[in-house]
């Protein structure tokens, strides 16, 4: 019987009071919830604060590059369809960095979780304005006020992502829910999670959110209609949504390879093959 204790790791050195810590009580309890043990998971992550998550918790765990999580994780399910595979970022790593794979990832439908630690603002280095910065945001890269933010969920939606869901780190129960949801789901799940960053953005705060949220689920709202979806994703501001914004059923990219056909790559049978001849037709 798997239980929290399982997922215990190292002490996080992550802010007092920074959201973070509400996305890893949720994360370790969505692992137990589902009755996965630390070996069946595998993390893979970007730089970032949000990056260090793997290390406050159990698992495998392969760090990449900044805003890269993306391709190991899809090659590692690639490999192996029996781990439960999880990247995660922040939104600076998934959609500023990592933009180009994450679109990519989601038109494939490759069977990955994502898990994006929203704060809004680079909080690693500082406190930058990230691709979702509100209009206006005042920060050190942008002393007149930041641009048009991105909008991950309506992307997601557009770009082909089968389970679209946006937490809160402030409500873990329900963020927990919705990242059992999204592990259990058999395609590429984005779960874009708001995430308060107490040093470094004072506008979009625990309170800020707090007189925001609202769950889908409470009101009549289908996820499984796509246009419906992409009228919730453009909420924001007096009212913010969260819950699962989009979900659809498609054949995952790991279902349409051939090679798998046979089985888990990870247990075939590995071949030499001579590759002479043909490095010898570009002579």
């Amino acid at each position: 019987m798997v239980t929290v204790t399982d997922y215990a790791g190292l002490k996080p050195a992550w802010c007092p009071g920074c959201g973070n810590f509400g996305i890893l009580k949720a994360v370790n309890q969505a692992l137990v919830d589902l009755n996965l043990e630390p070996h069946q998971v595998l993390f893979v992550s970007g730089i970032g604060q949000a990056g260090k998550l793997p290390h406050y918790t159990r698992g495998n765990v392969f760090n990449s590059l900044h805003g890269r999580p993306i391709p190991p994780a899809c090659g590692a399910k690639l490999v192996n369809q029996e781990l439960n595979v999880i990247a995660v970022s922040g939104d600076g790593d998934a959609y500023g960095e990592g933009g180009n794979h994450f679109l990519h990832a989601m038109r494939r439908n490759h069977d990955i979780t994502y898990l994006v630690h929203d704060n809004q603002v680079y909080g690693l280095t500082k406190g930058q304005a990230s691709p979702t910065s509100d209009a206006g945001f005042i920060s050190r890269t942008t002393p007149q006020g930041a641009g048009l933010p991105i909008n991950p969920i309506a992307l997601a939606v557009l770009a082909g992502a089968t389970f679209v869901a946006r937490g809160y780190a402030g409500d873990v129960a329900h963020l927990s829910e919705l990242i059992k949801q999204g592990i259990k789901h058999k395609g590429f799940a984005l779960i874009d999670i708001l995430q308060p960053c107490v040093s470094f953005n004072h506008v979009n705060t625990f309170k800020w959110y707090a007189d925001r949220v609202y769950k889908v689920e409470d009101s009549n709202f289908n996820p499984a209609d796509k246009a419906q979806a992409i009228a919730k994703a453009q909420e924001w501001g007096d009212r913010i949504p969260i819950g699962v914004i989009y979900k659809e059923q498609r054949a995952t990219f790991e279902e349409l390879q051939p090679a798998l056909k046979q089985g888990l790559l990870v247990k075939q049978k590995l071949e030499s093959v001579d590759i002479v001849p043909l490095l010898r037709e570009f002579l």
